[in-house]
């Protein structure tokens, strides 16, 4: 991989999505949960799996064990480190220094922003989850009439906090994105309150989620929005990146939108990046699901006719500090394997090469989220 890979491993990556890691010691049942996006199932163990094998290959040897240990082993060696020790050694070997962190997705508690940046050595963000704010808005008691004012307030406080960089919606989750892409009238979400605050519960009402991505706009932030690869909540046919082709064309203009992830949908996520100039993407969480081996498949889709200034780096590491790390290396890797390709193909001369594997890495993040390239140390 020559001298690409020499220029991806010197670039100091920005991870626009992650999320935190368990701040406890776990036993095999918890750990093997957080490798997959599915459930347990009986008989059936996630260390069998692409992520499990791409752990005990590329994460092993970090924890002083030979490639391959064994699952009992590498557990074992984990609860000897602790995990304050296993998490700085993953977060240090990513050669990361910033990460904007979601901090909305918190079934268990997670390490802070803060956290990460100083197990890293790096600088922290927040992005803002939309859909935990409505529901606290909603929990905490609010006509219908005043439901869209109070949601407008509640965001605009939480986008108003020190570090935060973006806005997220999981609409994706809710109710898929064949949506009417218009914003709705003022007496549309006021029905539509009345009818989700009598029942509560998760914003899963489909004029709610198009007001919430409307004021997301109005916010004036980076806008991140899941699709694709997800748990089984996800109706996976609803999540197509280009069911959004309308709502886009009625937003462009405004905020970038950012779509995480895109598995297997990053050929659509690409045709949008390419025609919308508000649209950048990435295929976090693909990439330690899939592994280093097949990194470098999914890049080279996402990329074959996406803008190079439209592709940024995510690991969308959540629970495990292990994902932060094969993340990463599989970004760094399957990117190093595609530019080199193509410079020795004579498709691409190595100074354009170079100057890709920053702007993927680093600076096409650094751009959109409008940060320094120093950026200082979180509070």
């Amino acid at each position: 991989m020559g001298a690409v890979r020499e220029a991806l491993d010197s670039v100091r990556l920005v991870d626009h999505h992650c999320h935190g890691t368990v701040p406890a010691d776990l036993g095999r049942d918890a750990f093997e949960s957080l490798l997959t996006e599915g459930e347990a199932w009986p008989g059936i163990s996630p260390f069998d799996s692409p992520a499990g094998a791409a752990v005990r290959r590329h994460c092993a040897p970090l924890l002083d064990l030979p490639r391959h240990a064994a699952p009992g082993e590498y557990l074992a060696r984990r609860s000897d480190l602790g995990w304050r020790e296993v998490q700085r050694r993953f977060l240090r070997a990513t050669g990361t220094d910033v990460f904007c962190v979601d901090t909305g997705h918190t079934p268990a508690r997670l390490t802070s922003p803060r956290d990460i940046a100083e197990a890293a050595g790096g600088v922290s963000y927040e992005v803002v989850r939309l859909e935990g704010v409505a529901e606290s808005v909603g929990a905490a008691g609010v006509e219908a009439d005043a439901y869209a004012d109070a949601f407008r307030a509640a965001a605009l406080d939480a986008v108003r906090r020190p570090g935060v960089v973006a806005v997220k919606s999981v609409a994706a989750y809710r109710t898929g994105f064949d949506l009417d892409p218009g914003r709705p009238s003022a007496a549309e979400v006021t029905e539509a309150a009345r009818s989700w605050l009598g029942r509560g519960g998760r914003l899963d009402h489909p004029v709610l989620v198009r007001h919430l991505l409307w004021t997301a706009v109005d916010l004036g932030l980076p806008l991140q929005l899941h699709t694709g690869f997800g748990d089984n909540d996800i109706r996976l046919h609803r999540v197509d990146p280009a069911h959004l082709t309308d709502w886009l064309h009625l937003t462009a203009g405004t905020v970038p939108i950012l779509l995480l992830h895109c598995w297997p949908y990053q050929r659509q996520a690409a045709y949008l990046a390419a025609v919308f100039e508000q649209v950048y993407l990435d295929v976090g969480l693909t990439l330690h699901h899939v592994g280093p081996a097949r990194a470098g498949a999914v890049l080279a889709e996402a990329l074959e006719i996406t803008p190079f200034r439209k592709l940024l780096y995510s690991s969308d590491a959540y629970g495990v500090p292990e994902f932060h790390h094969l993340g990463a290396l599989a970004f760094r890797q399957g990117l190093a394997e595609l530019l080199q390709e193509r410079v020795d193909a004579d498709e691409l001369a190595l100074p354009d090469a170079l100057r890709i594997a920053r702007w993927t890495g680093r600076d096409n993040a650094l751009r959109v989220y409008r940060l320094q390239d120093e950026p200082a140390q979180d509070d």
